[in-house]
């Protein structure tokens, strides 16, 4: 019978870091909420950097619809609750692994629990889960929990990091009072404000941000996570040259474009506010119909 060692498991990560600081990764807590397309690559991706205690969540199952880009989702895990399937696998990773699981997903009932002594919050939500979103994140905020979000738009990845002594979520992206067509518009452009994915889409017709469908790609996920797991690293060591809201970074690899930017004001930035209206403008030709009227006050 194999047995489990972890200092044997994760010693080729040491020269990237530490023996201490493996140590700490392995005595810190990462919460994941959504265990999808980018959770479910950010949880295994996380697991073998040697982190040794996770909360996770997610009430869904597995559909054929996410074979092209969800890690967990095989003929054999069909139908199959998604944290339990990717809590397997993180077994066969780390059998020791200290373990908190949320199979219903983030819940107001349950979120103290799933952000109890976590050292970080990893966010890989589906892109329109707002209300979830919001929830979590104000959450992270009033417990000071710093939080990692990396979208894989286009063939890319956006990432922010919202955490004390950076912008608030609520104030960078300006959900408030808004509809959900707004507050999708107003995330896009808030992940990507260098929007590098704009222009080589193959099929227009596959987005529709109204009816919460776009396009998705297993590459943009696995970028996702290996910006995510380094992200995580320097937060949770100290590592320092860490960058808060409003700064926020993309690369779109089939552009081979890396990109960082600065909005203070958030979604009231002058540069943001030009952006939102250019994507409202470019839904328009695709045929979408979006409100003229500017929902931003000046």
């Amino acid at each position: 019978m194999n047995t489990f060692d972890y200092d044997e498991a994760f010693s080729r990560n040491i020269g990237w870091v530490t023996a201490t600081e493996q140590e700490k990764l392995r005595r810190s807590r990462v919460a994941i909420a959504g265990l999808g397309g980018v959770g479910g690559v950010h949880l295994l991706a996380l697991a073998r950097q040697g982190i040794g205690r996770f909360s996770i969540a997610d009430f869904d199952v597995f559909e054929l619809a996410n074979f092209n880009r969800q890690i967990g989702a095989t003929m054999e895990s069909l139908k199959c609750s998604k944290a339990y399937v990717m809590a397997r696998m993180l077994r066969g990773i780390n059998p020791d692994v200290d373990l908190r699981i949320l199979p219903g997903g983030v819940q107001a009932d349950s979120l103290d629990r799933f952000l109890d002594g976590v050292d970080i919050y990893v966010d890989g939500l589906d892109f329109f889960a707002f209300n979830a979103r919001r929830m979590t994140f104000a959450a992270c905020e009033r417990k000071g929990i710093p939080v990692v979000t990396a979208a894989p738009l286009g063939l890319g990845v956006a990432m922010l990091v919202f955490a004390p002594g950076g912008m608030p979520f609520e104030d960078y992206f300006g959900w408030d009072d808004v509809d959900e067509l707004e507050m999708s518009i107003r995330f896009l452009v808030g992940l990507s404000p260098a929007m590098l994915q704009r222009g080589y889409i193959a099929d227009a017709t596959r987005v529709n941000l109204a009816e919460r469908r776009g396009p998705s790609s297993v590459a943009a996920c696995h970028l996702c996570a290996g910006v995510t797991c380094v992200e995580v690293m320097k937060v949770v060591l100290g590592r320092g040259n860490v960058r808060l809201a409003p700064w926020a970074s993309q690369f779109d690899a089939y552009r081979m474009r890396f990109v960082r930017t600065w909005r203070p004001f958030g979604y009231r930035n002058p540069l943001q506010r030009l952006m939102i209206k250019l994507v409202k403008a470019q839904l328009r030709k695709m045929g979408h119909s979006i409100p003229v009227k500017e929902h931003i006050e000046p």
